[in-house]
């Protein structure tokens, strides 16, 4: 590094991480570098931006300035502009894929993409071995980032082996600890109540990762050689471990030591502790021990404080401690060997010389590893972060004109479908915003909510809803199944009446694209077992149906289901048997001018070329994806106005459209803008195609005001929708139908946006 200076050109910082009072390491982390660059710049105004995990966030200090929801994408890109409309001179974020939401942390990408500043990033995590979607993320986080800050030479390693980044975008920084003398154990043991004890330690946020057992197992022959020893454990179970699975853990630990006759020797401090008596912790250890399970670790906040510290440390052979413990500064120890590491401990009780020599060693590696020493690392990271951006624009800065961009979508607003939900399941229909019970129930709409409520899980939207209301509406899929005829029931009355023994084929064929959604997307394994069960009952049946409709709507579900389960032979030969039906249909009504499936064009019309682009993909078949292309296109043409621009306009339900007759114009229905949508995005996937993305924009745009009417179908105040365009008006009325039409466009354009939320993207 170069000479190091307390003053900077860089007037104004923002720190993007977790942030304190929250429980976790990269909390303490992204607290303590941003306090440490304050005080070593004075002149220089840092404000952090953290990541709340909690729908009540945190009680944050005057330095936090805006705070950014875990699983609500929106915040992401509010926490963007609010970045960039504050004369913030530099990001810095603190990476690691738990804290962010999305798959693998891909939600912050749509902060990055949208930042007009340098970007600094500090990787707590590189896996040598990623799967597909953490490499997507770390790689576009290198790619929209300036500079890129790692804590270990491995780390370096990695990001040119693995991620293909070079080696000039790459700090070598140290993880900062804080300055502490050099200090004999015995001076703070008496604050513990364990003077004249030998202390051995272990601390950090308690998990089943950490490896406590094997020191609780090893301590019996420790306690025999040294009767004096205790062992404390210091931190508190992570919020994360409570949540799930409570104190099982911390209780396994205290049962085992009881089991092995060392619970007299073994300290339980269950508290998250402040730096100072972390400080005062640490410095009354005789030997810290850090026992982690895992090789794949390249840094670790705990073993840089003890080191810093001078103290005498075993570890296990993880990545950062194989680096840090080097050339005699602290001992390794087989992963889950109780045995060696009571040999090591006792070996280092044994020689006092060598304990105190490996003790020396460590504290004066430690001394660059200050946070002093660090945040002018930092700083001068970011003031070559600045001079590079002057250079060049990094990959995703340029300001993209109007018809590069995806533009604004709306905000995501459920108050109409919960309206419209209660214990049985969603209302068909509602006058103006009134649920209507005297006309009950259906399962088309039951099953266009369940493929919502998937999608919205999926995009970790709905504030934790989402779970709730997919159970609700499978709920009633299930009791809509018939398991006599094999069929689902369609109409049910307000007092839960079933109305017909069997529904339409087309309400069976979207049951089954709905259950196929669960199957394929969901994570929830209750869910997917209940889906499974249905799935497999139901989907014989599709075979005797005549319905083309019908049959599209069962081809996407199939999809779905066989991206997760793309073994099971009984979907894939009904899949193929419905592909040659729908294929076939084209080849017998395809003219010149007229290319499409049937005689005429009625409602839903585009999941018949969806329908056909997937199968073509994924049988595969270059006729299918040919027709499947050729008719969209043909469709989209035909659905398109003559004025300026081109807006969506589909094809009317007062008449629909006959070969050789008139195209009706109106009632415009929405789930026709909702269909073009999908099967635009679809296509859109399959060709990587630019056109496809517009012609999706431009029909979900239909929805927004670009219509006949130029007038909204869509109702910001309720977050419902309207029940279509009149030739004069809009239908005020805001059914089931229509709000859940709006919906689904809203969240797979949604999901469109970061291709990591998309399981077409992770199975291509």
């Amino acid at each position: 590094m170069k000479d190091k200076s307390t003053v900077s050109t860089i007037n104004r910082i923002a720190f993007i991480g977790n942030y304190l009072p929250r429980q976790c390491g990269i909390a303490t982390f992204t607290t303590d570098l941003c306090e440490a660059i304050a005080t070593e710049f004075s002149g220089t105004t840092c404000i952090a931006l953290p990541v709340n995990d909690l729908e009540a966030g945190y009680s944050y200090p005057p330095r936090v300035r805006f705070e950014i929801t875990e699983k609500d994408i929106d915040s992401y890109r509010r926490a963007a502009d609010f970045l960039n409309i504050n004369n913030v001179d530099l990001a810095c974020l603190q990476f690691e894929y738990g804290i962010f939401g999305g798959r693998a942390g891909s939600h912050i990408l749509t902060l990055l993409r949208e930042l007009r500043m340098p970007i600094v990033t500090t990787l707590h995590t590189i896996l040598r071995d990623p799967n597909a979607d953490q490499r997507r993320v770390l790689e576009e986080v290198a790619a929209l980032s300036d500079r890129l800050v790692v804590m270990s030479e491995r780390g370096i390693d990695f990001l040119q082996k693995v991620y293909g980044v070079r080696q000039g975008k790459i700090d070598l920084i140290p993880h900062g600890i804080p300055d502490v003398s050099f200090v004999d154990p015995s001076f703070h043991k008496d604050l513990f109540g364990v003077e004249g004890k030998t202390v051995l330690l272990s601390f950090g946020l308690l998990s089943a990762n950490k490896g406590i057992e094997f020191v609780i197992a090893a301590l019996p022959a420790i306690v025999a050689r040294y009767p004096n020893v205790v062992y404390i454990i210091l931190g508190a179970t992570h919020p994360h471990v409570i949540k799930k699975e409570g104190e099982t853990y911390r209780l396994s630990l205290q049962w085992l030591a009881q089991e092995k006759g060392v619970e007299n020797h073994v300290i339980f401090y269950n508290r998250f502790v402040s730096l100072e008596e972390l400080v005062q912790f640490i410095g009354a250890a005789d030997i810290y021990i850090t026992p982690y399970l895992d090789a794949a670790q390249i840094t670790s906040g705990t073993l840089a404080y003890t080191l810093g510290a001078g103290k005498a440390v075993i570890s296990t052979p993880y990545w950062y401690a194989e680096e840090m413990l080097a050339e005699g500064r602290g001992a390794l120890v087989p992963f889950k060997d109780p045995v060696a590491l009571a040999n090591q401990v006792i070996d280092l009780l044994d020689n006092e010389s060598k304990r105190h020599a490996m003790r020396k060693r460590a504290y004066l590696f430690g001394r660059d590893m200050i946070w002093p020493q660090v945040a002018r690392c930092y700083m001068e990271s970011f003031d070559w972060a600045r001079a590079d951006r002057r250079h060049f624009i990094p990959v995703g800065f340029a300001v993209k004109p109007l018809d590069q961009r995806s533009g604004e979508l709306p905000p995501l607003k459920l108050n109409h479908l919960h309206n419209m939900t209660d214990e049985t399941g969603v209302l068909q229909h509602a006058t103006f915003i009134v649920p209507s019970y005297q006309e009950g129930y259906s399962i088309d709409d039951n099953a266009r909510a369940l493929i919502v409520s998937t999608h919205l899980a999926e995009l970790e939207l709905g504030n934790g809803e989402a779970l709730a209301l997919t159970s609700c509406y499978l709920a009633f899929i299930g009791y809509a199944f018939n398991s006599e005829t094999g069929r689902f029931r369609n109409f049910m009355d307000y007092q839960r009446n079933w109305l017909e023994e069997s529904g339409s084929e087309d309400s069976h064929g979207r049951t089954l694209w709905a259950l196929g959604t669960v199957l394929g997307r969901s994570n929830t394994p209750a869910l997917q077992s209940m889906a499974g069960w249905l799935f497999e009952k139901a989907l014989p049946t599709i075979l005797n149906t005549t319905s083309p409709r019908a049959w599209a709507f069962t081809l996407i579900g199939i999809h779905e289901y066989l991206r997760r389960f793309e073994g099971d032979r009984q979907a894939s030969q009904v899949r193929d048997e419905l592909a040659g039906r729908l294929y076939k249909l084209y080849q017998n009504n395809r003219l010149e001018d007229w290319c499409w499936y049937e005689a005429g064009l009625s409602y839903c019309n585009a999941v018949l070329s969806q329908a056909m682009l997937m199968c073509g993909q994924w049988i595969p078949s270059k006729a299918m994806t040919e027709a499947g292309l050729e008719s969209l296109c043909w469709l989209a043409d035909l659905q398109r106005s003559d004025a300026m621009g081109g807006h969506f306009v589909p094809i009317g339900s007062n008449g629909f459209y006959e070969r050789g007759g008139e195209q009706a114009r109106f009632d415009q229905q929405p789930v026709e803008a909702q269909t073009m949508t999908s099967a635009c995005l679809e296509a859109y996937r399959s060709t990587a195609d630019e056109r496809w993305r517009k012609e999706a924009r431009r029909a979900f745009e239909w929805f927004l005001g670009r219509n006949d009417l130029n007038l909204s179908v869509y109702d910001p105040t309720t977050g419902g929708c309207r029940d279509g365009l009149h030739p004069d008006r809009p239908n005020e009325n805001q059914g089931a139908e229509s709000t859940l039409a709006f919906l689904q466009a809203l969240l797979e354009l949604r999901l469109a946006e970061n291709p990591l939320l998309s399981l077409e993207a992770q199975t291509k």
